[in-house]
């Protein structure tokens, strides 16, 4: 009984991995980045709570679409996930201060110069490509459970399809992604 236990739980984190994006299933790399007041966020601070990391720039219609998005989550779950967003050069603190007022965001963005950016979109010489915005739903052990490209996976980001794995991984299970509808 045992055995067939282990091996059902066994086959259950296959599956959940498997359904996972290519970016999931691995701990999220180390970072510690400054907002905009010079207030550091270190990842390893926010052990013991499900967030949410976000790979944007205050230029991209997707990023702007999901700022709203982001708000939402924040009006449901508070102080229950932590959410983190990350731009790269060429923002700076004046087109983050502008974003800031014009999407109403409330959430910490965080000023990386592109080795965070590259160590979680995993980028290397052969694939150097870093595309926006990403969004990582990270558990409170660390790990990433779940990456959503915010193009390609437009559809799950604006639908119940984020909520639900968010209330998962608070329950302490863990995530399994919906697939995106068909195009």
């Amino acid at each position: 009984m045992k055995k067939i236990i282990l091996t059902m739980l066994g086959l259950t984190l296959c599956v959940a991995l498997l359904s996972a994006g290519p970016l999931s299933g691995r701990r999220v790399p180390s970072f510690s980045l400054p907002d905009s007041s010079a207030t550091y966020h270190d990842i390893l601070d926010y052990r013991g709570k499900v967030v949410l990391v976000e790979l944007m720039q205050t230029t991209c219609p997707h990023c702007q679409e999901l700022a709203a998005h982001i708000e939402k989550v924040q009006d449901k779950y508070g102080d229950k996930i932590a959410i983190l967003s990350i731009v790269v050069p060429p923002d700076n603190a004046e087109t983050v201060r502008k974003f800031v007022i014009r999407f109403h965001v409330r959430y910490p963005i965080l000023f990386d110069c592109g080795q965070t950016a590259a160590a979680i979109m995993k980028a290397t010489p052969a694939n150097p490509n870093v595309s926006f915005p990403q969004l990582f739903l990270v558990d409170k052990s660390g790990m990433i459970r779940e990456d959503y490209d915010g193009q390609r996976d437009e559809a799950l980001l604006a639908g119940p399809s984020l909520f639900a794995s968010i209330d998962k991984l608070l329950a302490g299970a863990p995530a399994t992604p919906a697939k995106a509808p068909a195009k």
